[in-house]
């Protein structure tokens, strides 16, 4: 089963988009900051996170650099779902190394799973 790390801290967003990807077959696990995200990532072993930007305690930028530094976890991939949309943000986290950057204001949650689906299967 393909392991997702879900890091997104409004409960609405993470409940609909957990509960999704469940019924599509993934294993998820959900951090709703920063921090969790980190020691979880240290622990799990996820094939993919799906990345908000702004979160408490530590952003998604944040988040990314750490694990561009981390030996053990630079090569994890990361898909950016975020409210920032100014191309400059965009610029920034595929610089980061995402794979892919999503607005979630212009991205349904069909087109969302379709795009997981192909980068983990």
């Amino acid at each position: 089963m393909h392991k997702i790390l879900l890091v997104e801290d409004d409960p609405f967003l993470s409940s609909l988009l957990k509960n999704r990807l469940i019924k599509e077959g993934f294993d998820v696990i959900l951090a709703k900051d920063g921090d969790e995200a980190s020691k979880l990532l240290k622990t799990s072993n996820v094939e993919l996170v799906l990345l908000d930007i702004i979160l408490p305690k530590k952003s998604g930028f944040e988040l990314m650099d750490e694990l561009r530094e981390d030996p053990q976890l630079e090569k994890t991939k990361v898909m950016i779902i975020s409210n920032l949309g100014q191309p400059e943000d965009v610029t920034r986290g595929r610089q980061s190394g995402a794979i892919e950057y999503f607005i979630k204001a212009k991205t349904s949650i069909d087109e969302l799973v379709a795009r997981i689906k192909e980068i983990v299967r």
